[in-house]
Formats: structure tokens, sequence, C-alpha cells
């Protein structure tokens, strides 16, 4: 049997490149190896299924910081303005979130995942699960087909690799297609773990005094050896036995590796600006005028509405301030030393969690071998990547999810151009 364009993997990038080259009138195959098609999209969101971000283009580049210029081109063809319109047209109907997050009114990715499936097998896509394959084949310098685990040879001329990073294993993506990309001649840039838990050794992390507690509408920080800020987001994390998790966390930990590769060092500075939207000078006033209230009373109780409960011994030791002190017993350099804390409470992280652990995966196929207004490879006619298996990551958000779809359709559609 020959088909026109032969599709492996059938996550988001998969089946969108199904849409795609189904819509062009190609006869198209899926080939998935697991029982069930779209795995990741159901657990995306929360299981609710953060299809896109509805930010402008500049901006969604700028919210995908591994190589997120490349995608100029795919955006140019199916942007998130065109995957919104996408499945509104297939009838579901989408929201606006916080941050520009975009999801079904449902609030179900279920939703989602059939109605996207139901898309596909109207195209008249074959699909075909619980079929491994063993190797995509080349002949003559280009693309040819595959070989499945049984021994089967399906011929094509056109194959797309959907087949994802390392990332939430449990899905299947294991990283199955880099050993095909380098059967092709491709370079497989170096795989890392992105948007992952950080860990930390510090000693309050390792006793789990903060366990547990979430800090809401804070600065993360990320600062190289030479006192530099690297990077910094706002938003929400959570303390956890081994150091921190929760969005901002997630969106700094790609940079926690690239300080300890560039400087050689094992462990990195991270902050937190307790209150980002007060100067010191304005912090102390706000401050003060609560202690000048209750001028006889600890600091420690005093500054329990203002801060988090659990955290004020941590930051009054750090200050080496006595949390029994008195604001009319209180010197003037150590409550100084106590506001500079709350503008930046360091610590530091020695690593992140492993890429089984990670939502996202940084490297893959290299993009100067890909052509990014067709998502072709250079070096084999008739291979086309799309997804998370190229070297591109964005924060969460929408952000991974648009680059997928963006990329799949436009390898679907010029993949069906391809066939003969």
């Amino acid at each position: 049997m020959k088909y026109d364009v032969i599709v492996v993997g059938g996550g988001p990038s998969g089946l969108m490149a199904c849409v795609a080259a189904g819509s062009k009138g190609a006869s198209v195959l899926l080939l998935d190896k697991g029982n069930k098609l779209g795995r990741k999209l159901g657990i995306s969101g929360g299981g609710r299924c953060n299809v896109t971000n509805a930010k402008e283009t500049e901006d969604l580049i700028a919210h995908i910081p591994g190589n997120g210029r490349f995608l100029y081109s795919a955006f140019g063809h199916f942007n998130n303005r065109d995957i919104m319109a996408f499945f509104e047209g297939l009838g579901i109907a989408l929201k606006e979130e916080d941050h520009g997050r975009m999801f079904p009114v449902t609030d179900k990715a279920s939703s989602v995942v059939n109605t996207l499936l139901s898309k596909v097998q109207e195209l008249g896509v074959k699909i075909i699960t619980h079929s491994p394959i063993a190797e995509v084949l080349y002949e003559n310098g280009q693309t040819v087909g595959v070989r499945l685990i049984s021994g089967e040879t399906i011929k094509s001329s056109s194959v797309i690799v959907a087949t994802g990073g390392k990332s939430v294993p449990q899905t299947g993506s294991t990283g199955d297609g880099y050993a095909w990309a380098e059967a092709a001649g491709h370079t497989i840039t170096e795989l890392y773990p992105t948007e992952v838990p950080i860990v930390s050794q510090e000693k309050w992390i390792q006793n789990r005094e903060l366990q547990g507690l979430s800090l809401r509408d804070v600065e993360l920080s990320v600062w190289n050896p030479k006192g530099k800020n690297v990077i910094h987001h706002r938003g929400d994390f959570i303390f956890t036995h081994f150091g921190i998790s929760g969005p901002i966390a997630l969106r700094c930990s790609q940079f926690i590796r690239q300080v300890k590769m560039k400087f050689s060092v094992q462990k990195v500075e991270m902050s937190v600006d307790l209150f980002p939207d007060y100067s010191p000078t304005e912090l102390d006033a706000l401050l003060k005028e609560r202690l000048e209230a209750e001028p006889k009373k600890a600091i420690k109780n005093v500054l329990k509405g203002t801060l988090p409960e659990r955290m004020i011994p941590l930051l009054l030791s750090v200050a080496n301030l006595d949390g029994d002190t008195t604001y009319a017993h209180l010197q003037k350099t150590q409550w100084q030393a106590f506001l500079s804390v709350l503008k930046k409470f360091s610590f530091h992280a020695t690593g992140t969690k492993s890429l089984d652990e990670a939502f996202v995966t940084g490297g893959g196929v290299h993009l100067k071998e890909i052509n990014p207004s067709t998502m072709e490879s250079k070096l084999m006619p008739g291979l086309f990547f799309c997804g998370e298996i190229l070297d591109i990551h964005g924060y969460t958000g929408g952000y991974n999810i648009t680059a997928a779809f963006s990329t799949g359709y436009t390898a679907g559609m010029h993949a069906a151009e391809n066939y003969s």
C-alpha cells in the first residue's frame, strides 16, 4: 500500500498535520505506537486543554525563548488566530483567561481531542494505532516510506515525523524520532528539561520548613555569578520538599541550566521580591505604618497580616533580626536589612528535575537543517518534522501547543504538495 503522506505520531502536531494534508486532498496515513491518540493534548492545561494563546505575534515569539523566531514563517501559514478560528469553526467555543490563555468553554480537554479526531476521520485519514515503526526509509537521497516493527513496509514520498520529545513519556513521547532524523543525516542538539521544577539544597528546603507554601504575585529572578539578572518572571510559585515549582519557577528553570553551563558552577543564585509593586521606600512606609500602630508588640506578630506567616521566622533569621523585638526597640540597621530581604530573598538552586519530569523538551532536530517555510528537511527530500522533536521550546501557557499546531499544519500542507 502507498500513501501520499505518512504522519508518525498522533499528538497535537501530528493530528494538525493530518488535517492540513487531508484538506489538500492527499491520502494520509497516521501511525501511532500507542492505543490512544492526542494523549498529551488531553492532559494539557491541567486537563482543560490550553489550545493556544491570544497574544500578538511578537509577544508570542518572546514567550518561546527556545528559537521562537524560527516560527515566523510557520505563523504566516497558521498562527494562533487561525488555531482559534479552526476550533471555533468545528464548534468548540473558546474563552480567554489570564495572560491570554485560550481554553474551551467546556473546560474539558476531551472535547478538543474528540473534535480534532473527528475532523481527521472526516478527511479520510487512515489511522492505525499499536503500530510502532522501526525506521523511516530512505533511498537514493530521498524519503520513500516507513518500516514497522512488525516488518511491514509502507511506501510514501512524504513522511512527517511528529513523535514529540522525551518529556512526559507516559504520553508516548520517548524520543523515537531522533534516531530516524540522525539516520537522514540530521544533527540532534543536546536534549534537556525545560518547564521543569527547580531543585535546591538549602537547609530550610531540606527541612521542609516551607513545603506547600504558595507565594502569589511575586517576582522570581535568576542571577549569574557576576551579579547580573539573567531572567525574572512575575506570578505564582510553590515551595516543595525538593525546591520550588509552579508557573514562574517552571519559566525560570531553563535559565538555571544555562547559567550552570556558561559559568561552570554547581549552584545558581535565585531571589524572590515579595513586594514587586513597592520600591524599598514605599515598602518601608507601608510596614512602618503598621508597626507604629502597635509599637509594643513583637514585630513577628505585627507582620502576620502582611507576610506569609510560615515564612516570617525564616525572613527574620536571614536578616539577623529577633522576631520578639518591638518596634520601639528596633534598630535602623536591623530594619533596613529586613527590608532588603523582603525585596530580595536569595537562595541557591542546584539544578532541576529530570527530563522525564519536565513538561517540555529542550533541544532536538537542528533548525538550520529544516526549511522554516515548509518544515521539510534540507538534507532529505520528503522528510518533514513538526512539534516538540524540533529544537523549539516555549513557556507553559499555550505557547508550546501553538508551536506544535503551527508547525504541524505547515508540515502537512507542504507534505501534501510534495506527493507525486
